[in-house]
C-alpha cells in the first residue's frame, strides 16, 4: 500500500470517527452481550444491549479494532439508540454491500459510513468493519424480548 493510499485510507473523517466513539464501555444493566472477533487481524468489538419494546434502550461497546473499525463502530454508535433489529441489520447488510459489491452508501441514519468507501479496495479490512454490526446483532439476539 503506498503512503498516497493509506493516507486517503485513514482520512481525518475516519479519525475523528475513531477518536470520539460514542457509548464506549460496559453496560452495567444489560440484557445482551456478544462479542466478535475478526480472525484475519485479531480486531474485537464487544457489544452490550439493553431492549425496551423491541428497540436498543442502552447500548455500549468495547471496540479494539483499527481506526477504520472505530469509524465504523462511531458511525453505529450515533444512531443506535431506539434502532430495531431490523434497522441494525438494513445497515449491516447496506455497508457489506457498499464494501463488497459496490453497492450505494446506506441509508440515513447510517449514511455516515461512506466514509468508508475508500476501504473497498481493502478487503482484508471489511471484517473488522463489520464487527460492530455483527455484535450488536448477536447481542440483540441474545435477549428475550416478548415486545
Amino acid at each position: 500500500m503506498s503512503d498516497a493510499d493509506m493516507m486517503q485510507l485513514y482520512s481525518k473523517r475516519i479519525l475523528a470517527l475513531a477518536a470520539d466513539i460514542p457509548h464506549l464501555g460496559k453496560l452495567a444493566d444489560a440484557q445482551g452481550s456478544a462479542m466478535k472477533r475478526s480472525p484475519q487481524c485479531g480486531s474485537t468489538v464487544t457489544a452490550h444491549v439493553r431492549m425496551e419494546d423491541g428497540r436498543i434502550a442502552g447500548f455500549a461497546q468495547e471496540v479494539r479494532a483499527c481506526a477504520l473499525g472505530q469509524a465504523s463502530a462511531g458511525v453505529l454508535g450515533q444512531a443506535v439508540m431506539g434502532a430495531s433489529r431490523e434497522d441494525i441489520a438494513r445497515g449491516a447488510d447496506q455497508l457489506r454491500a457498499m464494501l463488497k459489491e459496490d453497492g450505494p452508501v446506506p441509508d440515513a441514519p447510517w449514511n455516515g459510513l461512506e466514509v468508508l468507501i475508500p476501504a473497498r479496495d481493502y478487503p482484508n479490512r471489511h471484517a473488522s468493519i463489520m464487527l460492530c454490526w455483527q455484535a450488536t446483532l448477536a447481542a440483540m439476539d441474545e435477549v428475550a424480548d416478548p415486545g
